[in-house]
This record gives C-alpha cells, sequence and structure tokens, in this order.
C-alpha cells in the first residue's frame, strides 16, 4: 500500500509552498489540501504567467492530476467560484481533476463580518486576521453548529443557514458591531449573499466526494498521493506562537483529521523554509529586523502578502524554530526557498541559540515568545547571482556552505533548492523525491 507524502510549511507561512508543489506535482496521481481556506495564498509561476492559489490546490494547472480539498479546507463559495474563473480564463477546466470533500466547512459572509467584528474588538491585542472568516467558521465547527459543503445539498439547507446567520447577528448586538452597514468587498451583506449563493450553485456542479473513502481507495491501487498544507508550522494552533496562531493544525498531524488517512499512512514529510525568516500580521518574531537590512529582505523578497497585500515582516533564519518545526512535524527533507533573495549581502546572520529568562537554550518555548533574546552566527554572504545555477554544484561556494551548515544543525538533508519563483528555478538535491 501506497503512504500519502506532506509538504508543509517549517516557518510562519508564506515559505513557497505552492510553487513546490507545483513542481513536485508529476510525481503524483493525486495532490489533496487538508486545512485552511482563503487565507492560504500559494504563487505559482510558470510559462511567463503568474498564478495565485487560495483555496484550490496547487497541483490544478496538470490536466493529469487530480485534486481534492479535503475535509478539513474552509470554503467561501464567492472567492472559490472567483478562483475558479481566474483558471478559466488562462485557458484550464478545473472541473475535469478538481474534487470537493462533502465534509468541508463553508464560510457564510457572516463569518467574514464576524472575523473584522472580533479583530476590531480586540483593538491592539488583535491578532493581524486575513479576515476571511477562518477563525469564526472553524469556531462554529468545532461548536457542532457550522454548514459544510454537503449540507448544501440539502432540502433544509437555507432554513439551516438562516438560523446560523442569525446568530451570527446576536454575537455583532453584543460585540457593538455594525453589520448593517459593513461592506463584504464593497458589498453590503444582501449583495455579498447574492453572489455566494449563486457562486454556491455552481459549485454543485463540481464532483463532491466522500474524500477519505476516495483518499484511502487510492492508497490501496497504489496512487501516489501529496498532501498540502497552508500556512506554516509556527501558525499552528496548538503548536505555534499562541495566541497569534490560525485555527487549524498545519503541521503534519492535520494531514490525518484533514484528509481522513491513518498516522501509519505518512510517507515523506517535506518541510519547506525560506532562507531567512518572514511573517504577517501580529506576534513574536525573535530574529526580525527592524532596520536597513529588514527593509533589504522585504525589497528583495518582494515581501508582500499574496492573500492581504500586507507587507511583511523580515529577519534572520531561526534555528530553534526551524528545529521545532522539524520535530513536531517528523519531516524527512528539507526544502529551501528564496535563498536567491540573500544573493547581494555581505553578512548573512543564522541565530544558533536563544536566551531565555538570562539561560542559553536551542528549545522553541511555549510561553514567553516575546522576551527571547538570540545568539547570531555571521556568515560571509556569496555576492553572486544564482540565475545560471542548474544544479547543486553550480552554486558559490558560500551559498553551499550555508545549506551545508543548515543541513548540519538540523540533521536533515536539504533535497531541493529553490533559486526563484519560477517553476524552471529549482534545483534538486536529491532526486525521485517521490515515494523513496
Amino acid at each position: 500500500m501506497k503512504k500519502v507524502d506532506v509538504i508543509l510549511g517549517l516557518q510562519w507561512g508564506d515559505e513557497g509552498k505552492g510553487k513546490i508543489v507545483d513542481a513536485l506535482a508529476p510525481d503524483y496521481d493525486i495532490i489533496a489540501r487538508f486545512q485552511g481556506g482563503p487565507n492560504a495564498g500559494h504563487t505559482l509561476e510558470f510559462d511567463g504567467h503568474k498564478y495565485v492559489l487560495h483555496t484550490i490546490p496547487s497541483g490544478i494547472f496538470h490536466s493529469h492530476i487530480t485534486n481534492v480539498i479535503g475535509n478539513g479546507v474552509l470554503i467561501d463559495a464567492h472567492i472559490f467560484m472567483k478562483e475558479i474563473a481566474m483558471i478559466r480564463a488562462n485557458g484550464y477546466e478545473p472541473s475535469k481533476n478538481l474534487k470537493l470533500s462533502q465534509k468541508a466547512h463553508l464560510i457564510l459572509p457572516t463569518h467574514r463580518m464576524m472575523d473584522v467584528a472580533l479583530e476590531q474588538f480586540k483593538g491592539k491585542e488583535k491578532i493581524g486576521s486575513t479576515l476571511k472568516g477562518i477563525g469564526p467558521t472553524y469556531t462554529d465547527k468545532t461548536a457542532r453548529h457550522g454548514l459544510r459543503l454537503g449540507d448544501s445539498l440539502e432540502a433544509d439547507f437555507k432554513t439551516r443557514y438562516e438560523a446560523l446567520k442569525a446568530t451570527h447577528i446576536r454575537q455583532f448586538e453584543g460585540l457593538n458591531f455594525d453589520w448593517k452597514t459593513y461592506k463584504i468587498e464593497n458589498l453590503s451583506l444582501d449583495e455579498y449573499e447574492q453572489k455566494w449563493f449563486s457562486a454556491l450553485e455552481e459549485i454543485k456542479k463540481f464532483d463532491i466526494i466522500s474524500s477519505e473513502y476516495f483518499i484511502n481507495q487510492a492508497l490501496n491501487e497504489g496512487k501516489n498521493v501529496l498532501a498540502e498544507g497552508a500556512q506554516g508550522t509556527l501558525l499552528d494552533i496548538d503548536f505555534g506562537s499562541y495566541p497569534f496562531v490560525t485555527s487549524s493544525n498545519t503541521t503534519t498531524a492535520g494531514v490525518c483529521t484533514g484528509l481522513g488517512v491513518a498516522p501509519n499512512k505518512i510517507g515523506n514529510v517535506y518541510g519547506v523554509f525560506k532562507a531567512y525568516c518572514t511573517r504577517v500580521g501580529s506576534g513574536p518574531f525573535p530574529t526580525e529586523l527592524h532596520d536597513e537590512i529588514g527593509e533589504k529582505l522585504r525589497k528583495n523578497g518582494n515581501e508582500f502578502g499574496s492573500t492581504t497585500g500586507r507587507a511583511r515582516r523580515c529577519g534572520w533564519l531561526d534555528l530553534p524554530a526551524l528545529n521545532y518545526a522539524i520535530m513536531i512535524n517528523g519531516v524527512t527533507n528539507l526544502i529551501v526557498t528564496k535563498i536567491d533573495v540573500l544573493n547581494d549581502f555581505p553578512t548573512i546572520e543564522v541565530a544558533e541559540t536563544y536566551v531565555v529568562n538570562g539561560q542559553k537554550t536551542a528549545e522553541f518555548p511555549s510561553i514567553n515568545l516575546d522576551n527571547i533574546k538570540t545568539n547570531l552566527m555571521s556568515f560571509k554572504g556569496w555576492n553572486h547571482s544564482l540565475a545560471n545555477a542548474k544544479n547543486y554544484e553550480d552554486l558559490p561556494k558560500r551559498a553551499k556552505s550555508y545549506l551545508d551548515f543548515i543541513e548540519k544543525n538540523t540533521n536533515t538533508a536539504i533535497s531541493i533548492v529553490s533559486t526563484g519563483p519560477n517553476r524552471l528555478e529549482t534545483i534538486y538535491k536529491s532526486k525521485n523525491l517521490c515515494c523513496e
């Protein structure tokens, strides 16, 4: 029996997972998203075009690959169909190779409004939500009164929808939120609802399945399956920098609950990380740079959120956090992205250890993240373009030294080095990664 390989982020998201999924996709029969929703922004570049996917798996542009939206994913009908329209406008027909779990929960228009209401209520304590309704939808899911995609096929769906909407409106009143005048994408609630319901009718034309049976049957038939995560390990609801986290399990464990596969069916785990660190929104960030170096990282890396457009906070690579993420996920292969962003830095630094409450440690703490000081190790930069590097041996000596240091200090092999955003700017240090 085959096992499910996993690709996920090891930092605070935005590691470049979409590009890597697209690059690895030809080795797989099925690509399946297992958590998150339209708060994700997976960017792919090939054939002179740039695409940003929010809900749909990153294998959608390979017509021979089946893409599955798992039960752990949240779907906003309106946003989903806008994404479908973008894909179709570029000459692809996603209905031919996309399947949706009937257990995937729906983001209602009022969930998006609730996201805004809660952020406003928190004031300075806000977490920096993408305002896509993710947290409120997962809250309703956990409270056991959410609505799932399969529910939309039932005769009483509109009644259940109105009941949940009424619950949200009562909550708005308790938060002093003026929901009657608030606009969603410049639309009133009634206007947005009309588009949402219209989009939902279009979604019903797709193949809505029991995805847990589909995935397990595919494994029994010997098919190769790749699970695609969103956000990053340090945003995991349990193991991230709580409370400044997302509302789902972004780790390998989330594959089991988000797709319905047993733990013993997990195969290779590909952990993606940037050669430096970034973060969007609020929350602790031990290696953050508040100077011209941080600004240079932001400029060189074009570090602006693909979903929100917000400027990302930037800093050096954080080894304690990286090792923590590797441990939590059981990472078997590392994939480093955006190493080209460091091409013209004379000095590159890495946080080797922390100092917490006066004590040196290599552990990523669960609390008191704001009180961390970092012990930095310096490397000489390579001051050389990587544009012509086609093989690992083509990389500058100092770039390879930097990567060798990471491998040694994580005790995990780097299998892929991404030297640019394009599908072709990918160096495979290890061949035949799939199903090793």
